[in-house]
């Protein structure tokens, strides 16, 4: 049997274990029912969302399944042309901002979802991130996703996004050497993520910033309650949980 992935806590040295899951839902195109089991089952006190939807009434199509998984809107959607984080009570918010990335002619608008909250004395930045369908995009993207992740200010900060490309591309490659790649830090569960109905390549990822301590990472598998069935119907992508330990701030 699987071991199962850490539980969220705060210890006592001020450090806080977050669970954080990045998915991508296909603007909740799919089974919906099935995406908040799954969700449900994750736990998460942060997700990473990315294809959250972002045309008519994309607010309240959010704000359900916001309720529907026990977690509050934190910002993007259409702000942030697709990335959307939603956090737990748990969290505590110092700031987001959304930012549109420039267009690339023939392509879809691309953009970040970032934020700034505090687990009792952790605080972490968040970004959200979906990068584009051609290469040189993809690594434009992820040069302008690390400059902004720097100007967030912070000592610690998790990514989480659909990269569109798998490890040996050269966007992934550039995230993975500026900062951990979770799921061969501390491998957990399943590895492909893509297509979700028979998947074969690993395009989605948690990254964290170096100080971070990554304590398991990759699909969740034997989610309580979930079924080979919900994870196929529920989108086109296989979630990526992981379990990360913040460490206390210092500020």
């Amino acid at each position: 049997m699987p071991t199962p992935f850490p539980n969220s806590r705060t210890e006592s040295d001020g450090s806080a274990v977050i669970r954080v899951l990045s998915y991508n839902i296909r603007s909740l195109r799919d089974d919906t029912d099935a995406l908040a089991r799954v969700i449900n089952a994750c736990a998460p006190d942060v997700l990473l969302l990315q294809e959250a939807p972002r045309f008519f009434r994309w607010r309240k199509k959010l704000a359900r399944l916001a309720k529907a998984t026990n977690l509050v809107y934190l910002t993007g959607g259409a702000p942030a042309a697709g990335p959307a984080i939603l956090c737990s009570l748990r969290a505590t918010v110092e700031h987001t901002e959304d930012i549109l990335l420039p267009l690339t002619p023939g392509q879809h608008r691309r953009g970040l979802a970032t934020a700034i909250v505090r687990f009792g004395r952790a605080r972490v930045g968040l970004v959200c991130c979906h990068l584009g369908l051609t290469k040189a995009e993809r690594q434009v993207q992820s040069g302008l996703l690390l400059d902004r992740l720097g100007k967030l200010g912070v000592d610690h900060a998790v990514i989480g996004g659909d990269l569109n490309e798998g490890p040996t591309g050269p966007a992934f490659t550039l995230l993975a050497e500026a900062l951990q790649d979770a799921a061969t830090v501390a491998p957990r569960g399943g590895t492909d993520t893509f297509p979700a109905e028979a998947p074969a390549r690993r395009i989605d990822a948690v990254l964290a910033t170096n100080g971070i301590e990554v304590l398991a990472c990759g699909v969740p598998t034997d989610l309580p309650g979930v079924t080979g069935s919900d994870l196929r119907t529920a989108t086109d992508h296989l979630p990526v949980l992981a379990a990360l330990r913040i460490p206390a701030s210092v500020k």
